[in-house]
């Protein structure tokens, strides 16, 4: 981390706040229901955790994981790596937390994979929207932050698999 030229885009303090925010109109939404919130590894870990301790709602927690990475290059082709069990998402109000959509390709094939097994509602938060690289019709319900499409670290997104600890968000500059 010492070697990487970082410019913040988001403080710690910044983050917390939009999480609050986010974390009383999720609470506001689903007022008297029980949520299931399924985190997509490995970003979202980071968000998640925090996005849950804001929610003032019974729920349960959930991940599951997809890679588009076959040999270390990317195919095209999703593939989920960790799954949940259909019944833990049939008739359920499910919240699916992302740490970032850009292309939308990952959160579109989620949210066809959920609808197979009969949500009761099915709702998207992320934390960073890159609207101007959406490829796919994702519109999430909640969105942290609208960037441009910048590569950026920290807060749970890696590169090359550090930085995920880096406490703000920022772009590697290098």
């Amino acid at each position: 981390m010492q070697n990487q030229k970082l410019r913040v885009l988001f403080s710690p303090e910044a983050i917390s706040q939009r999480i609050q925010e986010m974390g009383k109109q999720i609470s506001k939404d689903y007022e008297q229901k029980e949520i299931i919130v399924v985190g997509v590894l490995k970003g979202s870990f980071i968000f998640m955790a925090d996005l849950v301790r804001a929610i003032s709602l019974p729920l349960d927690c959930e991940f599951v994981r997809v890679s588009s990475y076959r040999d270390g290059k990317v195919s095209g082709k999703l593939d989920l790596l960790l799954d949940l069990e259909p019944e833990k998402i049939k008739d359920k109000h499910i919240l699916l937390v992302e740490d970032i959509i850009d292309t939308g390709n990952s959160m579109d094939f989620l949210i066809h994979h959920f609808q197979k097994h009969s949500p009761k509602s099915l709702k998207i938060c992320t934390l960073l929207f890159k609207e101007k690289m959406l490829k796919k019709n994702i519109h999430p319900d909640y969105v942290g932050f609208k960037i441009e499409p910048l590569f950026v670290v920290g807060y749970g997104l890696d590169l090359a698999g550090k930085l995920r600890n880096y406490p703000a968000i920022a772009v590697n500059e290098e």
